[in-house]
């Protein structure tokens, strides 16, 4: 029987492979005996009655290898909506302690005076866009590690994690040195202020030189996600809030003998917080606990991997950085209104930052659920989880809209309580706004979704179109050229809003993403042709 006749006979039995080759070599074994068995030769009887009888017999101890726990089944399987909040909730409370970071750093800061509060605002654009340029491949790793996980490749898992822990390290590297270098050049073009520039300078290259750390914590944070821990990112998140409460006032204001560094002591407590969560994070990925296991072996350069990342990260990249050069454009356009105008989108600013949270979290459980769903072969659960993660967030921020909208003086004057020019302001900014809340979590959803699959061009794609090519020059044209004047700067906020969920639900409706594949995923064919050349090398060993 040659291999065509193996594999005819296998697509007309419809059995598996260790029902088929019994079958097969027991009318071998049959024929050779009715031709004289005799003259075969001992060793290849012993050789054909071995393999006959294989499949029957206990199989051989495997080599042990140390136990890892199993990946989450109930993302793959289950009620949707229970995975989406097993997931999404941990994420949001982590958001809320990076928030709540960044509150600490503030209040601290703040009592040194205005200078040292413009010293580290001035550095945030800065730091946001070389972040921003490094976090694509971090979202490419992690869209590989949802789709490897879903397949059940706990090896390529290990693999990819640890490929991208070492890209995203050599990529940080780089970026420290250049905004180091590029520093006092960079402070100087952003026109900064004498009595401010002297501790910009120290903080942000305190903050860059430790880049490589915050990269290796948020990466490693990434890659947890994509497993579907997300319990483990929260309480190191957690710890980093805690340390930096203690070491803040320590090193700004030379508490318990040490010295007193102001901002830059805020920069220090910073790095020290951030390697601590690296070294944890870090920890956790060799010890194997959490779906991921990297060895020291898996950190020689795979130059095909790294190539691969950068094709599917970088339009992320791109992305992001555009998104932090855009807010800089918008600051640059409102800031010429004046200082209610400014103080009042500071406010606005502060109250989106708050809404996002669950539109993020919701973003990345989405991510992650769907990336393993495709992995696991699952599209239509996958499509599933997409639908109903955008309902969610859609009637969920609609609803933090229409509180916005009915307490907006509240939430304005939380935040400046002796100012009623900047409370009528920043009331009307929100009540502009908050009416489109919804569609900046539905876009969230489904761009989350894009991304999982891997298509990450249409989702740069769309995100440059919103700023840029709508939010930006709408708010210009209608601030400037109309009599709406300022007012023109915020309607264009919901215009821009609502027309991205509607370029994002127009690529997630016509569905090729659904198509779009990460893994090789062999055919049938290619199956069958697997299966024939086993056999047939086998046959040829008898």
């Amino acid at each position: 029987m040659d291999c065509c006749e193996l594999a005819t006979f296998r697509q007309r039995s419809g059995k598996g492979t260790n029902l088929l080759l019994p079958a097969i070599l027991n009318i071998r074994f049959a024929l050779l005996r009715s031709n004289h068995v005799l003259r075969i030769p001992a060793r290849r009887r012993l050789a054909l009655t071995r393999a006959r009888d294989a499949p029957h017999m206990a199989p051989m101890p495997a080599p042990t290898k140390p136990a890892r726990p199993r990946f989450d089944s109930r993302l793959l399987e289950g009620p949707i909506v229970r995975s989406l909040f097993v997931l999404a909730v941990p994420i949001m409370a982590a958001n809320i302690l990076q928030v709540a970071y960044q509150l600490v750093d503030a209040f601290w800061v703040g009592r040194l005076g205005a200078a040292a509060v413009a010293a580290v605002s001035v550095t945030l654009p800065l730091m946001f866009v070389l972040v921003a340029a490094g976090m694509g491949f971090a979202i490419a790793g992690t869209t590989l590690i949802a789709q490897y996980t879903g397949a059940g490749d706990h090896d390529m898992v290990d693999h990819v994690a640890a490929q991208t822990l070492l890209t995203i390290l050599v990529i940080s590297i780089l970026l420290a040195a250049i905004g180091f270098a590029a520093a006092p050049w960079l402070l100087h073009r952003m026109d900064v202020a004498p009595d401010v520039y002297a501790n910009a300078l120290a903080f942000i290259r305190v903050i860059f030189a430790a880049l490589p750390l915050m990269f290796v914590y948020a990466m490693a944070q990434a890659l947890m996600r994509g497993v579907g821990e997300v319990r483990a990112p929260l309480f190191i998140v957690a710890t980093t809030v805690v340390v930096n409460f203690i070491l803040d006032p320590i090193l700004i204001f030379g508490k318990f003998g040490a010295p007193a560094w102001g901002v830059v002591g805020a920069a220090v407590a910073t790095v020290i917080s951030q390697a601590l969560a690296a070294a944890i994070a870090l920890r956790l990925l060799f010890g194997g606990r959490y779906g991921i296991h990297v060895h020291w072996k898996d950190f020689r350069p795979d130059f095909a991997f790294v190539r691969r990342a950068f094709l599917l990260g970088y339009p992320a990249s791109i992305e992001q950085s555009m998104r932090g050069i855009g807010m800089t454009v918008m600051t640059f356009l409102i800031t010429t209104f004046g200082t209610v105008v400014t103080a009042s989108f500071g406010v606005g600013t502060n109250v989106a930052n708050v809404v996002v949270i669950p539109a993020m979290g919701f973003s990345m459980a989405t991510s992650t659920l769907v990336g393993q769903n495709i992995g696991a072969g699952n599209v239509a659960r996958a499509e599933r989880v997409a639908r109903l993660s955008a309902l969610i967030t859609f009637v969920s921020l609609t609803a933090i809209g229409v509180l916005c909208i009915v307490f907006a003086p509240h939430i304005v004057r939380f935040f400046v309580p002796k100012s009623p020019a900047v409370i009528a302001e920043g009331a009307r900014l929100i009540r502009i706004m908050a009416w489109s809340f919804g569609f900046v979590g539905l876009q969230f959803a489904l761009l989350g979704v894009l991304r999982a699959a891997g298509e990450m061009v249409p989702a740069m794609m769309t995100s440059l179109v919103s700023q840029w090519v709508l939010q930006i020059p709408l708010a210009w044209f209608l601030s400037q050229h109309t009599p709406l004047g300022a007012d023109g700067l915020w309607w264009a906020m919901p215009a821009a809003n609502i027309a991205t969920s509607i370029i994002a639900g127009f690529l997630f409706l016509r569905g090729t993403w659904k198509t779009k594949r990460l893994l090789h995923r062999p055919t049938l064919v290619e199956k069958e042709q697997e299966v024939v050349e086993e056999q047939a090398q086998m046959e040829g060993s008898l």
